[in-house]
């Protein structure tokens, strides 16, 4: 037993006086910056569907799936009678990047990039509103209109919609 515990104990020293005598290696960060991993999440962006409408419907997903309250919204409705947010706010210094709000959204409207410098003097400055989180494109799913999928009839008729069956006459299956 002391055997194995002196072992670990030189073990240990032995590694730490390898490395006392190496050279710093340091990397010159603005300069050089390296390449993150492909699923790496930093900066949260709204996307638009194909047609370059918002895709967020204000559903309250995100926000009720976050676990530190970052995400804050108010729904409206459009005369077409399409739901969006009247306003969408994200708190930054408080998001802990955890990706869960990306994962909850059912019309791919929030995503997480790679863009992790988000560093500010001000706290204020780390309040985002719907204006600076929207972009002119699909983000990750570029070619997906929620209200295409869903079968929502203000985009077309019944039976249009992608993966769609047309309608059944209900009368018609009468003896």
């Amino acid at each position: 037993m002391f055997k194995d515990w002196l072992m670990g104990f030189v073990t240990g020293f032995a590694t730490t006086f390898k490395h006392l005598f190496r050279r710093p290696v340091t990397e010159q960060y603005p300069e050089y910056q390296r390449t993150l991993p492909v699923r790496s999440r930093a900066r949260i962006i709204l996307t638009r569907d194909p047609d370059g409408e918002e895709r967020c419907v204000a559903c309250y997903l995100c926000s009720a799936v976050c676990p530190v309250s970052c995400i804050s919204m108010q729904s409206g409705q459009r005369e077409d009678g399409r739901r969006y947010p009247r306003w969408f706010r994200i708190n930054f210094a408080r998001c802990i990047y955890c990706g869960f709000c990306e994962e909850a959204c059912p019309t791919l409207a929030i995503q997480l990039t790679p863009h992790f410098e988000t560093c500010e003097r001000d706290v204020l400055n780390l309040v985002a509103e719907k204006e600076n989180l929207l972009v002119n494109h699909g983000g990750k799913n570029p070619d997906y209109n929620f209200y295409r999928h869903a079968g929502v009839t203000m985009v077309g008729d019944k039976g249009t919609h992608v993966n769609e069956i047309e309608p059944v006459d209900l009368k018609s299956n009468l003896p």
